[in-house]
């Protein structure tokens, strides 16, 4: 296949920036589809019709009216743009299962909706008919690119028909799977073969993850380090024997950060631009971060900042047990942005009151203040139990922000631990440690804020780290490679 071949590539997923956003997965499904028309390939996005989604789109245009099995009701598609792109979008519109307000899987309580099953199942098959070019769009796409449990069952059932495109399916985070009552079987009308151990049955359940993981022709993860971690008992969330089986089929691509909206040389939403060879900007953004969070205004002490969610898998337990002591002697102040486990949240709380004009802390989700604590922060604390990719860590090298991280997944391949050799050979970029413990963080910290003292060596880590590359025409690049290989077999 000649290599400026232009591919049909559908790409499928649960949510995609600006439409509908949870997580990163919404960030690479808003990014890697531009990327790839860029590349000039036909990239088309397919997506639910949320609210939120119809609303972000702006002008859609329906252009199909497809009937699926198990559904009396004709199911609309709509065709818009994805918001400053030129990447066609296709919405599938079922007002009962997606005309809901907030979140994409569950309601306002909190919990998930009931019929998740019915509604990704019913997402699933729209796809498929796309896929197949059975939607009356004249339209057929050469690959099928699927992302994570919400897509699973299209390459499960795509996987029935001799005449249809390639599958990728690729995997943001295994934890989540998407696993339901046997008798979900039925209610979706699927082929009673696909219960069994070998196809879509994990433990008794229907897995839907299982769909993507055990039908599709290629497997993607989002960083090479997590694609082997995930073949282990320790990371493979009870999948790993298969991820083995399959692991010929199986590479990680590292997600790209998008340096449009993530780069402090134009980033609106921070007080000071700077860049590598004007670093003068950064000391006027920590100014400001510690003015909006009641810190005391030194710009000698060393700032660590955090922004995630806060869950177990994040190791937000983990920083806060490690900076109580280094708050305590006065030694550093501490900036935190997230939300999430209730219990977590009452211990930073606990943490911030008792160190009042030491440490800010944000409960909650802000755009701005994530990109404020990325340029005002010296230190960028990622102690993650795993991290698929992970995506802040990037963002802080290139803001001159050194990352502390715990050697997993996507950190443990973007980071150059800042130890004797690779800081002699100039390639260090970072702290990286291994225990996913307070203490071998609080040792990855000293080490920091040794460094910290010596300005020479610091500005040196800090301008390695901004000419970093982790761009989406990287990743792009990389997909690519594997759709040519995949057509041309």
């Amino acid at each position: 296949m000649g290599h400026d071949t232009i591919m049909r590539i559908l790409f499928a997923s649960s949510e995609a920036h600006p439409l509908i956003k949870t997580g990163g997965l919404a960030d690479v499904c808003g990014s890697l589809p531009p990327a790839l028309k860029r590349l000039r390939h036909d990239v088309r996005l397919i997506l639910p019709a949320y609210p939120a989604a119809r609303a972000a789109a702006g002008k859609t245009t329906p252009v199909a009216e497809i009937h699926l099995p198990g559904w009396d009701a004709p199911v609309r598609i709509l065709e818009g743009l994805l918001p400053k792109t030129r990447v066609t979008l296709y919405l599938v519109d079922s007002p009962l299962h997606f005309d809901r307000a907030g979140d994409p899987y569950k309601a306002s309580d909190g919990r998930d909706w009931q019929d998740n099953p019915l509604r990704f199942g019913l997402f699933a098959r729209a796809i498929v008919k796309l896929a197949l070019d059975q939607a009356g769009l004249d339209w057929k796409p050469q690959i099928l690119h699927c992302n994570d449990w919400q897509t699973g069952l299209a390459p499960a059932l795509l996987s029935q028909y001799p005449e249809r495109p390639a599958t990728v399916f690729t995997i943001h985070n295994l934890s989540y799977q998407g696993l339901f009552p046997a008798h979900v079987l039925e209610d979706l009308i699927l082929p009673p073969e696909f219960w069994n151990l070998h196809g879509l049955e994990f433990h008794g359940q229907l897995s839907f993850i299982k769909g993507g993981l055990v039908f599709a022709d290629r497997l993607t993860t989002v960083s090479p380090t997590y694609a082997r971690e995930i073949q282990t008992a320790q990371f493979g969330q009870g999948l790993d024997g298969l991820l083995n089986a399959r692991a010929r089929d199986l590479q990680g691509i590292l997600n790209g950060a998008d340096y449009r909206h993530w780069d402090p040389a134009r980033d609106k939403l921070i007080p000071a631009r700077y860049d590598a060879d004007h670093l003068e900007g950064k000391a006027a953004c920590k100014q400001a971060l510690q003015e909006a969070l009641g810190l005391e205004p030194d710009p000698a002490i060393p700032l660590l900042g955090h922004v995630g969610r806060m869950v177990p898998q994040k190791g937000m337990d983990l920083i806060l047990e490690a900076c109580e002591p280094l708050l305590t002697s006065g030694q550093v102040q501490l900036a935190i942005l997230g939300s999430g486990d209730r219990g977590l949240e009452a211990r930073a709380q606990g943490l911030a009151a008792r160190h009042a004009g030491r440490m800010g802390l944000r409960i909650g989700y802000d755009e701005a203040l994530a990109h404020r604590i990325e340029a005002g922060a010296d230190l960028f604390l990622m102690p993650s139990r795993f991290e698929p990719c992970g995506l802040n860590q990037i963002y802080s090298l290139r803001y001159g922000t050194i990352p502390v991280v715990r050697r997993t997944g996507g950190l443990a391949d973007t980071v150059v631990d800042a130890d004797a050799l690779h800081l002699a050979e100039g390639t260090a970029t970072g702290l990286v440690f291994d225990a996913p413990t307070a203490e071998a963080l609080g040792e990855a910290i000293a080490r920091g804020l040794a460094l910290h003292a010596e300005p020479e060596t610091w500005r040196g880590l800090m301008r390695r780290g901004m000419a970093m590359d982790f761009s989406w025409e990287r990743s792009a690049r990389a997909y690519q490679d594997l759709y040519r290989e995949l057509i041309s077999r």
